[in-house]
This record gives C-alpha cells, structure tokens and sequence, in this order.
C-alpha cells in the first residue's frame, strides 16, 4: 500500500512539472545558475591557491659574495646559513653558472650580450640562494641573516614578495566576496521561483485536491506531490549544471596551463576527483532550499 501511494506521489510530481513546463523551466535554470555559481567560486579558490602555492615556490633570498671568495670560505659560510631553522634549503650558484643563466636570460636581447662580449670578463659575482621554509616567516628569517656577518658577503638581496602573495590574497578574496553575493541573490531567487512553482501548482490542481480531501486523503498524500517536485528540480539542476560547468573547465584547462607553466594545475582532475563530494553536497543543499521553498508554500496555499 505504502509503495502504491509512493509511486502515485511521483507521478503526479511528474504531471505538475509537466503541466506546467515553462514554469518547471525557468525554476530549474535558476537554480543551475546558483550551482554554476557557487562552482566557479571554487574553481577561484582553487586558481588562487595554486597561485599563492606557485609564488611560494618562487620565493628566494640571495646573498651576493664577493668575485675572489675562496671556495672553502663560501662552503662555510653555506653551512652556517643552512643552520638556521627558518631555511629550507641553500644553493651556492658559481660566477660560471650565474654567467650561463644571464645568457640564458637575455638570448633574446642580443644588445646585452653583445655588451658582455666586449667586456671580455664575468661581470658576475658567486651567491648563495636561500628558500624559506615558510614564506610568513620571511621576516624572521631576514633578521636572523642580518646577524650573520662574514666578509666575503658583498651584498644582500632581500626582496620582500610578501607583498606579492599579499595581492594574490586580496584579490581572491574580493573576488571570492563577489561570487559569494551572487550565490546569495541566486539562492534567493530559487527560493522565490521555487515557491511560485508550487504555489501554482497548488492552484492547478485545487479542485483535486478538494476531490482528495472529501474523500479522505490523508495530508501526507495531498502535500508529497509538490514537496517532492522540489526534489526533482534539485535532481534535473545538478544535472544540468554538471553537463555546462565541464565543457567550461575544458575551455578554461589549456589557459590554466600557459599560466601556470612547469606546475601541475589541472581543475578538470580535481572536480573529477572530488565529483562526487562536490556535486552531491550541492544537490543536498539544493534539495533543503527547494524543499524549504515548498514546505512553505504547501503550508500555506494546500488548506484548500
């Protein structure tokens, strides 16, 4: 009996849906672009990550030794500055390897290579390359090699790309803010287009409902109907979001790639990986929303 009622609920779910087509419509597109909001939200989260991840990457601090350190002298030196435990690791680069990567550099700038051939010398001093174990911890880091005093250094390079990662940071962030707002108002509205949908629904179907009540429906029967057409709203517009937003990302894939050149940023892998994390949360908060929408219209408009 219960399976009987069940499968009468969804086919007249089925029916108002149909009945009422473009209004079935406009309430599913609404709420695919909720969902494909909310997705490109993540897929920022996920672009300024790797962004500030591949900054980080980037982030050095050099030391410049003098032209005629001895090697001994520089390899001590290393080891004092490898000591320290804000460091991840040092690089000792030779006038000859400092040389090669200038050419490297500059091979498009043949006036600069010109002018370092006719002056027949390397112009290049050795350096020792510092990477931090943690960029927040920079400044720490700049003290503790201000401390260290040695002779052979020349010159201390201690650029400051905190200010960099800073403007990665704001920027998601607004961004972020703004896509926020606009799942906010899209969320908004599908509780409104939602609502409307049941509530002519309702209307559409008013005089059976009459016909149900005279006869002994129960309010679980007369409500279920609109209450579960909140449900395949939810169903059809994951659906619909998942089959845009891929196509998308594989539009979006090959410019994340000149990007982020020499790192391993692939968005289409981490929806993939997390499709059903992602994808199912958003129809479990789709259902609520619907669901919440048609409870409050069935409440209000089924007491016919």
């Amino acid at each position: 009996m219960f399976l009987l009622s069940f499968a009468r609920v969804i086919k007249f779910s089925f029916q108002d849906i149909v009945r009422n087509i473009w209004l079935s419509i406009v309430t599913i597109t609404i709420l695919v672009l909720a969902l494909f909001s909310v997705n490109m939200l993540l897929t920022v989260n996920v672009i300024s990550r790797a962004a500030v991840s591949s900054v980080k990457e980037k982030v050095d601090i050099s030391l410049y030794l003098k032209a005629g350190a001895g090697e001994e002298r520089i390899m001590a030196l290393k080891a004092k500055v490898s000591g320290l435990s804000q460091i991840k690791e040092v690089n000792y680069i030779s006038k000859a390897e400092a040389l090669e990567s200038f050419k490297i550099k500059h091979k498009n700038d043949p006036e600069i290579l010109e002018a370092l051939r006719e002056l027949g010398k390397n112009p290049l001093t050795p350096s020792l390359v510092i990477r931090p174990n943690d960029t927040d911890q920079s400044e720490e880091l700049i003290t503790s090699l201000n401390k260290i005093e040695d002779d052979i250094i020349e010159s201390r390079n201690f650029d400051d790309h905190k200010t960099i990662l800073a403007k990665i940071n704001s920027i998601s962030q607004k961004i972020n803010k703004i896509g926020l707002l606009l799942s906010l108002i899209f969320v908004f509205i599908t509780l409104l287009v939602v609502y409307n949908a049941i509530r002519v629904a309702i209307y559409t179907h008013r005089k059976e409902i009459v016909i149900m009540r005279l006869v002994g429906a129960s309010n679980w029967f007369v409500k279920a109907p609109f209450l579960f057409s909140g449900i395949i709203y939810a169903f059809a517009g994951v659906l619909m979001t998942a089959v845009i937003f891929y196509p998308f990302l594989t539009v979006l894939q090959p410019y994340l790639e000149v990007f982020f050149i020499g790192y391993n940023v692939n968005i289409i892998s981490y929806f993939t990986g997390n499709f059903i994390s992602i994808f199912g949360l958003e129809f479990l908060g789709a259902v609520f929303i619907n669901m919440f929408a048609s409870l409050i219209a069935v409440g209000k408009y089924s007491k016919v």
